[in-house]
């Protein structure tokens, strides 16, 4: 029996737009549990493909060695969880704002429908799996209205209800509440010492390697570095910080002119006694809620307790909204203002938003539609609105990437394109519902601190939804904890 279960020399991918630089080598042995790790758009997710078998070699070979199974075939044997998956990228009809109009739509599954046609639900590796992530208590909910979190459980359980013998996740535990993410990790280590399995972890956070894993490979700049041991990893990692660059941001938010007119009322929000339910399910019950103008809020809660939910009611994205007891900007939801009206005030970004975007456009138009709001750019902004977006780019560190295809972004860099986004237009109220997903270390920094200092701009509102405490910018006023539903 050969010592390893995938084998890849000397290997370069066909497509020129999926290649690496170098030949690349990649060795799993029986046993081993790898993380593979390096900065957003260093090439992860190439070695990945070419690992996968789902990019065809040019040269070199992949060989490998899945036994006991009885078939040798990479896409028997090898199930990834790619970052897009959080998001549902692969239902090519998703569109904006559909999750608020969903109950509308009777043909599409709920979680047990799905699940039910896709497992076999008696068996008892399914019911612990079930158990372990808390699945029965959204069983009812349609698919497309899951949140983030629940929708990353639920492609785990579908993925690690197949028994595959190499597990491949990319960044496991974005979109998951704490007591998630440590279930998922006491998970993981247990299938690794199982014997059964073998685990390959993709990271953008290069210092959040699990205790289970055996060894790292990183990957920098379309190049794939040597194996190492977890341990020797660690003990030369370093991470930099480059304090002229964090000076260099500032400056250059502080300069930005303010354009817009002063908002006339100090309530940014004004909720009373709200309740939001599909079906038989409450999601939100009896919330009230004040904002006062300059505020910066964190908002908090498990997975599925309604914080994109109670966002959606502030953005006028949710339909709902216009029976509930809403003011927004000191208007009374429902009194006559547009959408447009509302939004012009609003920068935001969200998994939704995310998980909206297929359109292939070049990153710049991308950043320049949040100057109308818009998901594509069907209004030519102004050469003077350009130059805010080329400066907005810079600033996140993407500008190199203006004329490049959103779709040919790595999911960190696109990230990063719809930040920019939400902030082209300066706005009053900024809302960042979990912005540093997908982000590496580096850019979780520069991102945090590009944030702060917006803060600190004359009358600027935050609302900010993370499940990291660390992630939040020392600005912050005020909190609010969504308890969910049952």
């Amino acid at each position: 029996m050969n010592l390893y279960t995938i084998r890849m020399q000397d290997a370069m991918a066909r497509n020129p737009q999926i290649r690496l630089k170098s030949e690349s080598n990649f060795l799993l042995n029986k046993n081993e549990h790898i993380a593979v790790v390096g900065a957003n758009g260093s090439g992860k997710t190439h070695l990945i493909n070419m690992i996968c078998g789902n990019a065809p070699l040019n040269k070199g070979s992949i060989e490998y060695d899945f036994s006991p199974s009885n078939s040798n075939l990479a896409y028997e044997n090898i199930k990834s969880i790619a970052f897009k998956d959080t998001y549902g990228a692969a239902d090519a009809n998703y569109y904006y704002q559909q999750r608020w109009n969903s109950m509308e739509q009777d043909d599409i599954p709920t979680v047990g429908e799905q699940l039910g046609k896709d497992l076999d639900i008696s068996s008892s590796h399914i019911k612990e799996l079930y158990s372990l992530f808390g699945i029965n208590d959204f069983l009812d909910k349609k698919v497309i209205s899951l949140s983030s979190g629940e929708l990353r459980k639920f492609q785990l359980i579908k993925t690690l209800s197949a028994s595959p013998r190499v597990l491949i996740i990319d960044n496991p535990f974005i979109g998951l509440d704490t007591p998630s993410r440590n279930l998922l990790q006491k998970a993981l280590s247990r299938l690794s010492h199982s014997g059964d399995i073998q685990i390959i972890l993709v990271l953008s956070m290069v210092d959040d390697i699990p205790d289970f894993i055996t060894h790292v490979v990183t990957v920098d700049n379309l190049i794939v570095g040597e194996k190492v041991e977890r341990s020797q990893y660690l003990k030369q990692l370093t991470i930099n910080t480059d304090k002229d660059c964090f000076e260099k941001l500032e400056s250059m938010i502080n300069n930005i002119e303010e354009d817009f007119e002063p908002l006339k009322s100090d309530d940014i929000i004004n909720m009373n006694n709200i309740t939001i339910k599909y079906g038989e399910r409450t999601i939100l019950k009896d919330l009230s809620w004040n904002v006062k103008r300059g505020e910066k809020w964190a908002l908090s809660g498990e997975n599925g307790a309604g914080k994109s939910t109670l966002l959606s009611l502030v953005c006028a994205d949710n339909p709902q909204s216009y029976a509930c007891n809403i003011s927004l900007f000191g208007n009374k939801r429902g009194s006559g203002e547009s959408i447009w009206e509302i939004k012009k005030h609003i920068g935001y970004v969200s998994p939704e938003m995310h998980r909206a975007y297929r359109e292939n456009l070049p990153t710049i138009e991308i950043v320049a539609s949040g100057l109308h709001d818009s998901i594509g750019l069907y209004k030519r902004p102004k050469p003077e609105q350009m130059g805010i977006c080329n400066l907005w780019m810079d600033i996140f560190g993407i500008l190199k990437y203006r004329d490049i295809p959103f779709l040919q972004l790595s999911s960190g860099e696109q990230r990063l394109a719809l930040l920019a986004r939400a902030f082209v237009k300066d706005p009053e109220l900024l809302i960042l519902d979990e912005p540093l997903h997908g982000l590496d270390t580096w850019n979780r920094m520069r991102v945090k601190f590009i944030i702060e200092s917006f803060c600190k701009r004359k009358d600027k509102t935050l609302i900010m939804v993370t499940h990291y405490q660390n992630e939040l910018p020392n600005s912050i006023t005020n909190s609010k904890f969504l308890k969910k539903n049952n």
